[in-house]
């Protein structure tokens, strides 16, 4: 072993010890910083976990969707605009849709509605298909379940729970219900030849954006929205969501700033005598200096190994249960399903630069000044 490394290693061996005498305080310290490290990591890993999620579901959606917007607000299309979308030069297909929302006043809870596309996963007439967060927002099994809907008072439609989707797909499908064309027209009243809008499939993705620009010339009247758009809107709702919380922990970051500025501040006269002592028997202001940056480092360093660690077993293994409602947004129905590990490993450098680093910062001003005085001054 060189000599370095036998001083590094001494070094390490008093701070333990250090440490060790104010046991007290220390664990107080870690648990502090361990909590500000903890709800910052847990709002992090379960945002960046949500966000690539949703890039991974959006890899199968349409490259184009277009909508007619009337007085500024989306409006129903006729079908005869999915046959001049597929006119134009590198547009695959072109399908109109049928989706919207229903209010469901029992429970205080919007479901969204929609015809697939897939022949398989269309149900009988007079049946439904739902996601997982109906059955259990209604209260009910759903093997073969009544589901009764009213629009307006005085109004009742029944249709019965053909089968519901597995808790796996819940991020896209705890709050859907399919229909088939005719049950889903009238139950909306929607007059035959009107869509909600309309999906493209493009040939090269590379010319979405020269096919956007044709057919907003062609179709002035209608928004063309690219799923690069839809992924960045959801990309922002996850910020937006991560910001909120991080904000929402702005008192314990609060008092962990208030620490460290006390820190910066000055020494207990305990630690100064302590310096003052190695002073004395020998020790150099280097070998202060470094005694000290290993006891940051250590603190620091535990805590935030301990924060991290615990808001991973919180997001991954338990759900995230106390911050699961501010990110996952929905307004009632929550969907239950398991998020997939996932660690941004850029954002948990950020956060332990963030996090480290001013505390061992913190630490260097008033040791330097200490350690370099006179150690029968820096005793008295």
């Amino acid at each position: 072993m060189t000599p370095w490394l036998r001083r590094q290693r001494a070094l390490a061996d008093y701070t333990l010890a250090s440490l060790a005498r104010r046991k007290g305080k220390n664990i107080a310290l870690v648990a502090v910083y361990a909590i500000v490290v903890f709800v910052l990591a847990s709002a992090m890993f379960f945002a960046a976990s949500l966000r690539f999620e949703t890039s991974a579901v959006l890899r199968d959606a349409p490259e184009v969707t277009v909508q007619k917007i009337t007085m500024g607000r989306q409006d129903l299309i006729e079908g005869s605009v999915a046959e001049e979308i597929g006119k134009i030069r590198g547009v695959t297909s072109a399908k109109p849709r049928l989706w919207g929302y229903y209010y469901d006043r029992i429970v205080g809870a919007n479901y969204t509605v929609m015809v697939p596309d897939d022949p398989e996963m269309i149900p009988e007439p007079g049946s439904v298909i739902v996601g997982e967060g109906i059955p259990r927002a209604r209260g009910f099994k759903w093997s073969g379940a009544p589901l009764f809907l009213s629009r307006y008072e005085g109004d009742l439609k029944r249709f019965d729970v053909a089968r519901a989707f597995e808790s796996d797909s819940a991020l896209m499908t705890s709050d859907l219900m399919l229909m088939n064309e005719a049950d889903f027209r009238d139950f909306f009243e929607i007059p035959a030849g009107l869509y909600t809008d309309v999906v493209a499939t493009v040939r090269n993705p590379n010319e979405v954006a020269t096919i956007v620009e044709k057919g907003s010339n062609a179709l002035p009247q209608m928004r063309f929205v690219t799923r690069s758009d839809i992924e960045r809107t959801y990309q922002k709702l996850f910020d937006w969501r991560e910001g909120l919380l991080a904000a929402l922990a702005a008192a314990g970051i609060l008092a962990f700033v208030i620490f460290a500025a006390e820190k910066a501040s000055g020494l207990s006269a305990e630690e100064m005598r302590e310096i003052g002592i190695l002073k004395a028997v020998g020790w150099d202001t280097r070998d202060v200096i470094a005694m000290k940056l290993w006891e940051g480092g250590l603190v620091s360093l535990g805590a935030f190994l301990l924060g991290t660690v615990t808001a991973f077993a919180h997001v991954f293994f338990f759900g995230a249960p106390l911050f699961a409602p501010i990110l996952k947004g929905w307004a009632v129905i929550y969907p239950d399903f398991a998020l997939a590990p996932h660690v941004d490993g850029l954002e948990l450098l950020t956060l332990a630069l963030l996090t480290i680093v001013p505390y061992i910062a913190a630490t260097l001003v008033p040791i330097w000044r200490v350690a370099s005085g006179d150690p029968d001054a820096v005793m008295r």
